[in-house]
């Protein structure tokens, strides 16, 4: 392989012994433009997490079981050992060990990784684990630009804005409440890396990452300015009054280097940052803030009240960084009254496509022709015809059979396979609607199953509904009701081993933060206002998967002696297949929930329909007995 023996010679030009590739870019996102993808020019995998190292001698790549059977495949007969991992991300001792057997004279290796695309926690980590065992950690040189010579240059898609009337808070008001956020922290300045929190701080949207609205850039808000660093051919005339009406100037995106690189303007600043999702080297440019002020300088207007004056005066310059989880991400993971319309309606019109969708799939299957992948396409189709559709918010997973075990199976030419009408179909699918963005899954009978498909898959609905029922004091945690949803399959001696629920964004990313519902602890507090899916499951190597899945609003209940407590809302609006459900295993309780669950979709959705297909949801929402 021309590459590997290539880079092999950087390699030992540059004084290194190993090179490491993760899955990562500058803004830690989920979906990463293909300028970043590293990982896969060197090693030609191509699923979404991976760890790729290229030694003098050897090569490997780590990824987790959904891309297991993947890997073996993609990489067989190439250089690389596919090393199974139990995480998203191998941990730095995982490589660091494996790294460590090219030393057989116990002399020292360096290790190189880019900066730029990992993030500073993970660095650390690194950094850490070499030195334990006399490796050094480089983070300040890359082969990529030297070598990969069809290399996709940085994406250049135009920035639109998001109008007030679906974001229903202005930029102006978020900048505010963001920077009274920082201050609060004894800061008086951050950078903002993560894609989605720049387009929601500043009311924009983009097209430069897959399946997510969001634009490159960085996002620094000094005391007194406001800087966006992206590529001023993004910048529409529009889009350019608009940042100019709201104060925000712009540089070209490689110019952040510069800006922090210049020791005066840095001068009294105290940035508050977090280490797990800001890159290494702009982490690194920070730490070097010059701190010789006594301490932080604040804007004037911030001296307007004696609360701020003790802030600023309380904080100790110790260091120009105090680190911190994103301020940003429990701000947009609470949704105001505009957005939840928003979702609503985004929901109205997935639902209308669903509908149709699943009118059209039986018949369909039953005629013979139709695939994973056809299914997928008819679906696509079927939502983009709906009012402000805009892409998918997630690439579809549409598991038949065995392949619905695959957790996040996405089927390709090679793994196709034709549907046939018995089993059950796992479509795990969600778009993006400027209003809104939408994330659902089915699991569909497609003809006869057999009493291990209907168990399981009536279980897994015992789960959803166990967990939409819920009543809980506001400021749990998703962990404290994780058990509702496993409880019936636990009695059964069944499990899943990926979480329950996520947040869902605002025409943005469609797994969102910091709340979640899952096994292991996740600290952040449920509150009124957030989005969450649910979505339980049981998947069965080379048999079947069952999952159901709706988006839920998080509401007030009630108030009470034991303070307030908050509920579920589903928003999302499609028929839960009834055909499967072992009826026996129901208790009372969870048929009315799902009877209501689907008189209250006919009721939203009916008006939008036309004639057959209202009657064909009518048969697919009739109430079961109890």
């Amino acid at each position: 392989m021309n590459k590997i023996e290539n880079l092999r010679q950087w390699l030992h030009e540059h004084g290194l012994s190993a090179y490491i590739f993760p899955s990562t870019d500058p803004h830690s996102g989920e979906y990463i433009p293909d300028h970043w993808k590293t990982r896969e020019w060197i090693s030609g995998f191509n699923g979404s997490a991976g760890t790729a190292v290229v030694t003098l001698n050897r090569a490997a790549l780590w990824t987790d079981s959904r891309y297991w059977l993947a890997a073996e495949e993609q990489l067989a007969g190439t250089p690389f050992e596919v090393i199974r991992c139990r995480r998203n991300v191998a941990t730095a001792e995982e490589l660091i060990e494996w790294i460590q057997k090219e030393d057989a004279k116990g002399e020292g290796l360096t290790i190189g990784i880019d900066g730029w695309c990992v993030t500073e926690s993970y660095a650390e980590c690194l950094q850490d684990a070499a030195v334990k065992v006399g490796m050094s950690l480089r983070t300040d040189i890359e082969p990529a630009s030297a070598l990969w010579t069809d290399r996709p240059a940085l994406p250049d898609s135009p920035i639109e804005i998001q109008p007030l009337e679906y974001a229903g808070e202005t930029a102006q008001s978020k900048l505010k409440r963001i920077r009274e956020a920082v201050y609060a922290e004894g800061a008086n300045a951050t950078i903002i890396t993560q894609l989605d929190e720049i387009a929601w701080t500043l009311n924009l949207r983009g097209a430069d990452v897959h399946c997510t609205p969001v634009f490159v850039a960085y996002l620094a808000l000094l005391p007194d300015e406001t800087i966006l660093f992206t590529n001023p051919n993004k910048i529409t005339p529009e889009v350019a009054k608009y940042l100019s009406e709201i104060h925000v100037q712009t540089l070209p995106y490689q110019a952040i280097s510069q800006k922090l690189g210049e020791s005066h303007a840095l001068r009294g600043l105290r940035f508050l940052t977090d280490p797990e999702t800001t890159n290494n080297v702009i982490f690194g440019m920070l730490c070097l803030a010059d701190t010789m002020d006594n301490r932080p300088s604040f804007p004037d207007d911030f001296y307007a009240n004696a609360a701020s004056i003790a802030i600023a005066n309380s904080a100790p310059v110790t260091s120009p960084i105090i680190e911190h989880a994103s301020l940003i991400a429990p701000m947009k993971a609470i949704k105001n009254e505009a957005e939840i319309a928003g979702y609503r309606s985004a929901m109205r019109k997935d639902g209308v496509a669903l509908v149709k969708f699943l009118r059209w799939l039986l018949p369909a299957v039953e005629a013979g022709g139709q695939t994973e992948i056809s299914i997928d396409q008819k679906l696509t189709g079927l939502r983009a015809e709906q009012p402000l559709y805009r892409d998918i918010s997630f690439d579809t997973i549409a598991g038949y059979g065995a392949h619905g075990a695959i957790v996040h199976y996405e089927a390709t030419p090679e793994t196709d396979i034709p549907l046939e009408p018995h089993g059950l179909l796992l479509l795990d699918s969600g778009a993006q609607y400027q209003d809104g963005t939408t994330d659902i899954t089915r699991t569909i009978a497609l003809g006869p199953l057999t009493e291990e498909e209907r168990t399981d898959y009536t279980l897994v609905l015992k789960g959803h509904i166990r967990l939409a029922m819920a009543k809980f004091p506001a400021g749990s945690s998703g962990t404290q009701l994780d058990v509702l949803a496993r409880y019936a399959m636990w009695q059964q001696g069944l499990n899943f081993l990926h979480g329950t629920g996520h947040g869902v964004g605002s025409y943005l990313s469609v797994h969102e933060g910091p709340h979640q519902i899952r096994m292991n602890y996740m600290p952040a507090p449920l509150v009124a206002g957030m989005t969450l899916t649910n979505e339980p499951g049981i998947y069965k190597a080379g048999k079947h998967g069952c999952r159901t899945e709706n988006t839920q609003l998080i509401t007030h209940y009630c108030d009470g002696e034991f303070g307030e407590f908050l509920q579920f809302e589903p928003l999302t609006l499609c028929p839960i297949d009834t055909e499967p459900i072992r009826r026996e295993l129901m208790t009372a309780d969870e048929i009315e929930w799902l009877n209501n669950y689907h008189q209250h979709v006919y009721e939203e959705l009916s008006p939008l329909l036309d004639d057959e297909d209202r009657e064909w949801l009518s048969e697919a929402t009739r109430p079961i007995e109890k």
